[in-house]
């Protein structure tokens, strides 16, 4: 019996695995993990302490207790037996990827699988090399389909992501430019984000796509794709207006719907028509994928209209990259009559590509009609020192500015990555 076997046969009597020791729940199993900044296994034995069932180590003076495994490495064992569950369960599982929308893609197609099947789809953007694993072991024998998000910042991550989740069906949402400073380059971003159409198509699995992305379209050539779009494609949307939230109109095999949403912004008309197609391939009754994403409602600053006195504010600053930022404002410019503002922070994880994309955001707004932007943070900062825009090094210095200049009526867009923590500027408006 391997190591892994062995601490399989533990989870079995322990299916909850945590990763934090303060947030130990009686009869769970601690893993160890290390960080830049954290070592587990310094944890270890309080985590028995305060009720783990069992501790996960991989250095061998913590190893005080007959409740700890010792293994080579912690991270390398919780992937074997994620790897090891999944299989277990042999349960069918779908992979989402791209650069934007694939959390609310995965939130949408799950919410629609769910009128069907018992899902057990990841949580939050909990996505990379920890998030996938623990995705996974939180399945069990009543999960009829999985539903597992894979991020990634550099190449290769999302072909070692699969090799743990084995998906069946893949989507990717779209291909653009994001965490240019770990993958190098776009075409490298391309690259990566195929890795799941190329473990797909080995596995003779079905993989899903935007027929209308002509960057996607390189997929077409496999004979296992079953396509959304406008046009030609194997399921059909049209976007209808009705601003500011996304609504379509979607064929479906014996009749059309009109599909309405709680998501603003036009480019989530791509999200709800790929979680319609996906629900329509699994034979999830139309009338309940119209009612699954009718209920749906964003959270965690993603896509959200909140309403402040005369104040209408479109919440989007989960995170920012050049194609989403784009997307964003030309969509709420389009979108909205009135006065217009922008709140926009910086887009991190450029690389050396920081300053031209940020300049080019800058042209872009420069010549839409808004009211005025705000820009937070140091690479708008300096790039922005010869546009008439107002500037902030921080959102500190931004929440200082509308403590005594609040924005009283309007449109405001707030868009910028998570690191920028945009959201603390809300009370203040």
């Amino acid at each position: 019996m391997t190591t892994t076997d062995k601490i399989y046969r533990i989870f079995q009597n322990h299916p909850l695995i945590v990763t934090d020791s303060r947030k130990i729940e009686k009869g769970s199993i601690f893993f160890a993990l290390k960080g830049d900044n954290f070592n587990g296994n310094k944890f270890a034995a309080d985590s028995l302490k305060k009720g783990a069932a069992w501790a996960i180590i991989d250095e061998e003076e913590f190893a005080t207790s007959e409740k700890m495994v010792l293994v080579n490495n912690v991270l390398e064992t919780l992937t074997d037996l994620a790897n090891l569950h999944r299989r277990t369960l042999g349960i069918p599982i779908l992979a989402i990827t791209g650069t934007n929308g694939k959390t609310t893609t995965k939130e949408l197609v799950a919410t629609v699988l769910m009128q069907k099947y018992n899902v057990s789809f990841t949580q939050g953007n909990f996505n990379n090399h920890i998030g996938v694993p623990l995705t996974l072991l939180k399945m069990n024998s009543e999960t009829q389909f999985g539903v597992v998000e894979m991020g990634a910042n550099h190449s290769g991550e999302i072909e070692a992501l699969c090799k743990i989740a084995e998906p069946d069906f893949g989507i990717i949402t779209n291909i653009g430019k994001a965490h240019l400073e770990g993958f190098g380059s776009f075409e490298n971003v391309i690259k990566t984000k195929s890795e799941l159409f190329d473990f797909i198509k080995e596995k003779n699995g079905t993989f899903f796509y935007n027929a209308d992305n002509k960057v996607l379209t390189r997929f077409s050539e496999y004979d296992k794709t079953f396509t959304f779009g406008t046009a030609s494609a194997d399921f059909i949307g049209e976007p209808v207006q009705t601003p500011p939230f996304v609504s379509l109109k979607a064929s479906f095999k014996k009749e059309v719907l009109y599909l309405n949403s709680n998501l603003i912004g036009d480019y989530n008309f791509e999200n709800v028509l790929a979680a319609a197609c996906i629900g329509s391939y699994f034979k999830v009754d139309p009338l309940k994928i119209e009612q699954a994403i009718k209920n749906y409602k964003p959270q965690n600053n993603r896509s959200q209209l909140i309403k402040k006195g005369g104040l209408r504010i479109i919440m989007d600053a989960y995170n920012a990259n050049p194609t989403s930022m784009q997307a964003s404002i030309t969509s709420f410019v389009a979108n909205n009559r009135g006065s217009n503002y922008l709140i926009l922070g910086d887009m991190l994880e450029l690389g050396h590509y920081s300053e031209r994309e940020h300049t080019i955001i800058l042209e872009l707004i420069s010549n839409l009609k808004i009211e005025e932007a705000f820009l937070v943070g140091n690479e708008f900062y300096n790039v922005g020192k010869s546009y008439r825009f107002k500037r902030f090094n921080d959102v500190a210095g931004l929440i200082n500015h509308f403590e005594k200049n609040r924005i009283k009526n309007g449109n405001l867009l707030i868009k910028g990555s998570r690191g920028i923590q945009l959201e603390k500027v809300l009370t203040y408006l």
